[in-house]
């Protein structure tokens, strides 16, 4: 009926009529609602919500295409500013959590972000947003996050636009995780910022989700940190993927976010990882905000 570079979303048809609304949107076209008949011809504008949007710096999209060092070939979504100049070095921000090359039409709305890096703000104020996807091996979270980041990383960072020196990276939660595991092991990254990172998978493996009473073993065995594993059967894995046990490896500044009333990440492991870096006298700084949540709800 309709196919476009676009994301497409259905709202509703008429009850009594063969019309439908729906929206479509794109980094750069607000998901204003359009109004059409069965058949999708001709689409027409019904709503304009956004109109502020022209006064303000954007910015653009592309999807890019690399190896990673184990071979595997990703995608991942480069943002760059509006009036890019290839000329010149831009600042680079790079986010991520497991695959988000499928976002490319996602509009971002410039609000105050929870937890993550919103990249309309990013590029509006001159950065680069870059955001990988990581495809993992069972029994390797970190090795993959590595193999795919970092790989990521140095393949944009042959374009002469990209400022090799100021090249931050930021991950929220599982994103967290990983940026913790990054900068024990590699040194490229200007800055960082892990929140609500798990940093030690012994202690956590043991622990419970705070909001839901839930024993944190099954997410260790067989979810989001496919360890693949009890902890008593493969107990070298569990230490290999903890970034607290290579505290001694960072050179990079690091700042943490962990919340005392986090359900999901038991905050005490940031605390090990803070006072694991603490310590070592390493540059690190933790956030802590009093009563609230997994991501800032207050």
């Amino acid at each position: 009926l309709i196919f476009d570079n676009y994301e497409m979303n259905f709202i509703g048809q008429a009850k009594n009529a063969d019309k439908i609304i729906f929206n479509k949107q794109s980094f750069i076209v607000y998901p204003d609602i359009l109004y059409t008949d069965a058949n999708f011809a001709a689409p027409v504008k019904i709503s304009n919500a956004n109109p502020q949007q022209k006064d303000y710096l954007w910015g653009s999209v592309e999807l890019v295409n690399w190896t990673s060092f184990n071979g595997i070939k990703l995608e991942g979504l480069l943002y760059k500013p509006e009036n890019f100049d290839v000329s010149k070095k831009y600042p680079v921000i790079v986010y991520f959590y497991e695959r988000n090359a499928d976002q490319f039409n996602q509009h971002w709305i410039p609000s105050p972000s929870r937890s993550i890096i919103n990249p309309a703000i990013y590029c509006s104020n001159g950065y680069i947003v870059f955001i990988p996807d990581i495809r993992y091996k069972k029994g390797y979270p970190g090795q993959s996050a590595y193999d795919c980041v970092v790989s990521g990383t140095e393949f944009i960072s042959k374009n002469n636009f990209v400022d090799k020196d100021h090249i931050g990276i930021q991950g929220q939660s599982w994103g967290g995780y990983q940026v913790a595991y990054l900068v024990t092991q590699t040194n490229i990254y200007k800055a960082a910022m892990a929140g609500a990172a798990v940093s030690n998978m012994t202690s956590a493996y043991g622990g419970i989700r705070w909001e839901s009473g839930m024993s944190r073993m099954f997410q260790y065995e067989e979810s989001q940190s496919r360890i693949g594993a009890t902890l008593w059967e493969k107990p070298e894995l569990y230490l290999q993927n903890s970034p607290v046990f290579y505290a001694d490896k960072v050179t990079t500044p690091l700042l943490m976010m962990n919340n005392d009333n986090d359900g999901a990440v038991p905050w005490y492991q940031g605390i090990e990882f803070f006072t694991a870096l603490r310590r070592l006298n390493k540059p690190v700084w933790m956030l802590n905000y009093n009563g609230d949540a997994h991501n800032l709800e207050k």
